[in-house]
C-alpha cells in the first residue's frame, strides 16, 4: 500500500531540488500491466513543463500542496500569400494562443481541474507544488505531443523565454 503523507511529499521536494529540471515524479501504478498514467509530480518554481497535449485522453490534475496555474492554449492557424499575380505561394502558420489560466491553490479551495482531450497545456509553478495527475495510456506510449521550441535564450533543458513568447501571441 502506498501512503501519500508529509514524508513522501518532503522526499519528492528534496529530489526535485537535486534535479536540473526542478521536478520529480513518483509512479503510483502498482504493476506494469496497468496501462494508465497515475503519478505524483513535485514541481518547483522555475521548472518549465513543455506545452503539450494528450490527443487520446483527458488529464486529471489534483493539487495536493502548493500554488500553480494550469495554462490552456488553442491552436491558431493563419495562411499568408506570397508572390505575384501569376504564382502565389500560400504558407500555413500554426501558433498557440493562451485561452484560459486556472489558478490552483488548495488553501483557496481550488483543488484541481480536468484538461480536455487534445487541449494544449502546461503549468506555471508559483510555489513548490505536488500534483497527482492521471490519464489514459502509459507515459511515452499514449500519443502525447510536446511543443519544443529551439530558439536563442533557450537552455539545455529546452526552457527559457518561450512561455513569454507564447503569451505575446
Amino acid at each position: 500500500m502506498i501512503q501519500i503523507d508529509k514524508s513522501l511529499i518532503d522526499s519528492l521536494f528534496e529530489k526535485a531540488k537535486e534535479n536540473p529540471r526542478l521536478r520529480q515524479n513518483y509512479d503510483m501504478r502498482t504493476s506494469n500491466e496497468d496501462h494508465s498514467q497515475q503519478m505524483l509530480n513535485a514541481l518547483l518554481p522555475g521548472t518549465e513543463v513543455p506545452i503539450h497535449r494528450h490527443p487520446n485522453s483527458v488529464e486529471n490534475v489534483l493539487l495536493l500542496t502548493g500554488r500553480m496555474d494550469e495554462v490552456l492554449y488553442e491552436e491558431v492557424v493563419e495562411y499568408t500569400e506570397d508572390g505575384d499575380s501569376r504564382l502565389i505561394d500560400v504558407a500555413r502558420k500554426v501558433a498557440l494562443r493562451e485561452v484560459k489560466r486556472i489558478h490552483l491553490c488548495p488553501t483557496d479551495g481550488k483543488f484541481g481541474c480536468q484538461v480536455p482531450k487534445g487541449m494544449w497545456h502546461t503549468v506555471e509553478v508559483i510555489e513548490p507544488s505536488v500534483i497527482f495527475e492521471a490519464k489514459d495510456g502509459k507515459y511515452g506510449e499514449d500519443g502525447s505531443e510536446s511543443l519544443r521550441l529551439s530558439m536563442p535564450g533557450t537552455d539545455a533543458r529546452g526552457t527559457g523565454q518561450w512561455h513569454q513568447l507564447i503569451k505575446q501571441l
